[in-house]
């Protein structure tokens, strides 16, 4: 009787610790799950709490948004007709050569065929005259329908072909080279009949300037800078 209860006692003590063992797991891995829910539960309202917030943030930039979108409208239609804003976008136009003009100045013709001249007109000599009529307060200039701005170029492809603006002003035959410029009609008369007819005559070419209400086309290239930027100034 007693070799059977001790037989029988190692077998329940074990049951009883696997058994203990297994109530401990259960109660381990319920408070494991339970810290995860609570995790989880915390990370919702976390994640409620962003999305409320995001929710109220992109509401108030649609109105910011709606805001700047009228007040450009409205800016807009102001620059369209304050006459102030409209005359200063017009000397703008014209400084940077967009807007074709019209008014008192000179008309130049040169020509360069007769068999007694000893050289044709040349690129330096196009920019040279170009220059003077500046110097002599030119207010637009063109020459053979190509309004010279502060980036044209004046150069010479291949024997002949003189190109202004990238566009060949080489005058067609029987029309010799024409200069328009615009500005204190005497100045620019006097400028170029004593610096630059000169030269031109003393290497027989023939040269005609005449006072005259000139127009002068605009410049049809597109302005593009690659490198210069605005320059953004410090606020003091």
């Amino acid at each position: 009787m007693h070799r059977w209860k001790r037989n029988l006692a190692l077998p329940v003590t074990i049951a009883a610790i696997a058994l203990g063992f297994l109530i401990s797991l259960q109660a381990q891995t319920q408070k494991n799950v339970s810290a995860v829910e609570q995790i989880s539960a915390e990370r919702m309202t976390q994640m409620k709490s962003v999305m409320s917030n995001s929710q109220a943030q992109n509401i108030k930039l649609q109105g910011d948004h709606r805001v700047l979108l009228e007040q450009l409208d409205a800016m807009r239609k102001q620059v369209g007709t304050d006459p102030q804003l409209l005359a200063q976008l017009k000397q703008l136009q014209i400084l940077e050569g967009t807007q074709a003009v019209e008014g008192a100045g000179i008309q130049i013709s040169i020509d360069d065929r007769s068999k007694k001249v000893f050289f044709p007109i040349r690129t330096d000599d196009i920019a040279t005259m170009i220059n003077t009529l500046k110097f002599a307060g030119a207010e637009a200039i063109s020459i053979n329908g190509q309004r010279i701005i502060g980036q044209t170029a004046v150069v010479l492809s291949g024997n002949s072909a003189i190109f202004v603006n990238g566009v060949p002003i080489n005058r067609a035959e029987g029309i010799p080279y024409e200069l328009s410029a615009i500005g204190n009609q005497d100045t620019l008369f006097d400028y170029f009949s004593k610096l630059e007819a000169p030269n031109l005559k003393l290497d027989n070419k023939t040269v005609s300037i005449a006072r005259k209400t000139v127009r002068i086309p605009s410049y049809k290239g597109a302005y593009t800078f690659k490198n210069a930027v605005p320059l953004v100034v410090p606020k003091l």
